[in-house]
This record gives structure tokens, sequence and C-alpha cells, in this order.
């Protein structure tokens, strides 16, 4: 209860805070290509149920292939490749947990495809908690980009590499979240995010 009442409170102040960098963040991604300035997408979510994710939009909206960002992905538009150096894509999420499909830390949500490769030992434990916009996985694994543009078949390295390694963190993370430990998660965050 503690840890919902806290998300709710920062997630309504950052959102009224951050209201004109909103605003300017969706004017330029309409001036810089054409298409929405949101993206949504299917991802699983607590207890194995799905929920639409928002996010910046950072990729032009005919651009076809892979669910994955690899390296300087020819498909990240001129405003998206800045606004995913610095995180900020991830933002209008503060609408998710709001909603309650989100926490501002949570193991983060997958698309349905990749969940369908957690193992059952894990899965249980991993979606028992809601997902959020940060969490250990995605601070340890911060050149996940670059890492895939060096592999030959870059889904396969996600699956068999990066996808392993981010299970083990986000059980961790399940099995022993505090309030506390979500407060020194978000100031790893912010500390990561002034550091760009």
């Amino acid at each position: 209860m503690a840890k919902r009442l806290f998300d709710l409170a920062v997630a309504a102040l950052a959102l009224l805070l951050l209201a004109p960098l909103l605003l300017g963040v969706a004017l330029w991604i309409r001036l810089d290509s054409p298409g929405p300035a949101l993206f949504r997408q299917e991802r699983v979510g607590r207890h194995g149920r799905t929920f639409r994710i928002h996010k910046f939009r950072t990729m032009r909206t005919d651009a076809p292939g892979l669910l994955l960002t690899v390296g300087r992905d020819e498909r990240i538009t001129r405003a998206g490749r800045w606004l995913r150096s610095r995180r900020l894509d991830e933002l209008p999420q503060l609408l998710d947990v709001l909603k309650g499909d989100m926490s501002l830390v949570g193991p983060r949500p997958e698309v349905p495809r990749y969940v369908r490769h957690y193992p059952a030992a894990l899965r249980e434990r991993v979606l028992s908690v809601r997902p959020g916009i940060t969490d250990p996985a995605s601070l340890a694994h911060l050149d996940e980009d670059a890492l895939l543009a060096r592999a030959a078949d870059p889904e396969r390295a996600y699956i068999e590499q990066v996808l392993p390694a981010k299970l083990a963190l986000a059980a961790d993370y399940a099995a022993a979240a505090t309030l506390a430990s979500d407060l020194r998660i978000l100031l790893r965050t912010l500390r990561m995010l002034a550091a760009r």
C-alpha cells in the first residue's frame, strides 16, 4: 500500500511539474517526423496481464524490423536519438503509473514475444510485481543497444545472453523490494540521467 501511494504521489507531482517539458517534447517529435508524438505497445504486466505502455515515439512510423533496437538503428528519428540517449522517451509511462499498470520501480515490462522465453522458475516471481519505469536490470544494461549491434543475430543474443541476465536481476528485485530500496534505485536512476 505504501509503495502504491508513493507511486501515485510522485507520478502525479512529476506530471504536473514536467508538463511544459512533456508538451515541448511532444511538439518537437511532431515537427521532426510525420506521426503521433506518443507510441503505444502491448507489454506484459503484473500476473501476466497485458497492457498498453506509453512512450514518446522515437522511430519513423513506417519503420519495420525487429522489436529490438540495435546500435545506431536507422529507424530512429533525430529527436528520438536524443530522447533515447537521456531516457526521456520513458516519461509518458508516468501515466501508466497513475493508471496502476506500472510502478516507478519494478522489472521492465517485456513484449509477449520475449516473455514466452522466461524460464518457469523466474516467470512467476518477475511477474508477481508491477513492472516499472526503472529497475536494477535497466541500470546494469545501459549499453544493451551497442552490445546487440556487435552480435551476428541480435535477437538471438538478446534471448540467450541479455534476457537471462536481466531476468536474474528482476527476480532478485521482486524477491526483496522495499520502499527504501525503490528510493535508492530512483536516486541511482536520477544520477545516471544527470550524468548523460
